[in-house]
Order: C-alpha cells, then structure tokens, then sequence
C-alpha cells in the first residue's frame, strides 16, 4: 500500500487540503462581498466627520500619543514618506495573500483556522463600518496631520469627492493592522523556527505606517486587535503536532478516510 492510500495512525489530526477551486471562489467571494458591503455605507459624510472628532477627543482623553509624532519622522524626507505610502499601497493584499497560499500548500489545518479567523474579522469590521463612518485623520483638520499619499505619493485613494471605487470613511478598525496581526499570529502558530517571533515586525511595521500616512487612528487598530482576539477565542487554532507544524517527510498526503472525514471541517 502506497503513501497516497495507507491509512493514517489512529488519533491522528492530519487534514487534507480542502479543494484549491472552491477555496479560491471561496475567499474571492468573501472578498467581493465585502467591498460591495463597504459601498453600502458611503454617502455619510457628516456622520462619519462627527464620528472622527470624537475618536480624536476620545484619544486625547485617555492621554494617547499624538498621531502626529508617528508622522514627523516620515516627514524628515521625501524618501521615507513615499516608501510608506508604498507600503500602505502594495503590502496589505499581497502579504495576506501570501500567507494563505503558504499555509493552504504547508499547512492544510491552519489555513482553514486562519481563514476562518479572518473571514471573522473581516464581517465584524465590515458591520463596524456600516454602523460607524469615521473620516480618516487625514481628513480632519484638527488632526493637523499631512495626507502624505497624495503629497507624496503613491495614493490608493482618489478625491473623497468623486471616488466611487472605495469607502474612505471606513477607518474602524483598521484592516491593514488587523490582517497583518493575523499573519504573525498565524506564522507564529504554524511555525517551530527559532526565528518565527520576528514575523511580530509585520504588524508593527503596519501600525507605523497607517498611523504616520495619516489613514488610521490608534484606535483604529487597538479596535482591530481586539476583534481578532475575539476571533482566536472562539475559533480554536489546530493542536501542534507533527503533520500540522512541519511538513511531513516526503510530502505524505493523509489517508483517504481522514480526508473523507474531514475535508468538510474546511467549509
């Protein structure tokens, strides 16, 4: 009996992959639905500018550090500002991305954790934003702070105005910090390297760039911290054991009736 069909040792959690087409209409479906859903809340846009001044009061209150020290150090130069909008602009879809691919080929059980983790995160944020438009502190004047895309470059963003491709009041939480922390927790989780704790300077890095690029409150992320937490709590990551934490030797696929078995837990 060949490795494709020998049945796995009892009390095994190994997993098969769940099928690569119906993941990938899966996960774009998800996608589509919440860019429709983020469309749904546009067009409030005294709400969402009465709801930016009380973010900022509000941080102010709890003695928060300004979003502005975050963004003197970008302003030093030219360079750093535009490699920050670069990294606002070309990271967060790419990087989330990669990590799903990674963990679907590598690590079968955690990415039916993982993705599961964020399509949670994802609908809480999305009803977040239909129920509280916040204006970016680049928009508000109070803020005092520079919208460094469109000074510097690059910008996702047209005129707030006459875009009609994106929701930009939808600032809470911040999907940027909120995925990028999942991809380090996911990393970490999934991983046994020594190194694997320096996948943390991902959501740092992010928290750095969307509070100094003027797009996010630091509640904005704090907000999305606690919503994936939330998410880790109900949904339980997989045991580690050795078909979840390292690859097998020789590629091994798990038995045939594990996977009968357990290829619905991907859906």
């Amino acid at each position: 009996m060949n490795a494709r069909t020998e049945p796995a040792p009892a009390g095994s959690d190994a997993i098969a992959r769940p099928p690569l087409v119906r993941e990938f209409l899966l996960v774009a479906g998800l996608f589509l639905v919440y860019k429709f859903g983020r469309q749904l809340a546009t067009g409030h846009t005294g709400e969402a500018f009465h709801n930016a001044h009380r973010v900022w009061d509000v941080e102010r209150a709890v003695q928060l550090p300004g979003e502005g020290a975050v963004q003197s150090l970008l302003l030093h130069g030219d360079g750093l500002a535009h490699l920050a909008n670069t990294y606002y602009a070309a990271v967060h879809f790419p990087a989330t991305a990669a990590f799903l691919i990674w963990l679907y080929l590598r690590r079968p059980a955690h990415y039916v954790w993982a993705r599961r983790v964020l399509a949670a995160v994802t609908a809480a944020a999305l009803a977040l934003h239909l129920l509280f438009p916040l204006a970016p502190p680049r928009m508000l004047a109070a803020a005092g702070l520079v919208d460094t895309a469109r000074v510097y470059g690059p910008s996702v963003y047209g005129d707030p105005a006459t875009d009609s491709l994106s929701n930009q009041f939808a600032a809470m939480p911040s999907l940027h910090f909120g995925w990028a922390l999942m991809v380090a927790v996911g990393l970490v989780v999934a991983t046994r390297s020594r190194w694997r704790w320096l996948w943390a300077a991902h959501p740092l890095l992010t928290l750095l760039v969307i509070v100094g690029t003027a797009n996010h409150y630091w509640l904005d992320a704090i907000v999305a911290a606690a919503l994936l937490g939330l998410a880790l709590a109900v949904i339980h990551v997989p045991h580690r054991t050795a078909t979840t934490a390292r690859r097998a030797p020789g590629g091994v696929v798990p038995a045939q009736r594990d996977e009968r078995a357990l290829v619905g837990a991907g859906r």
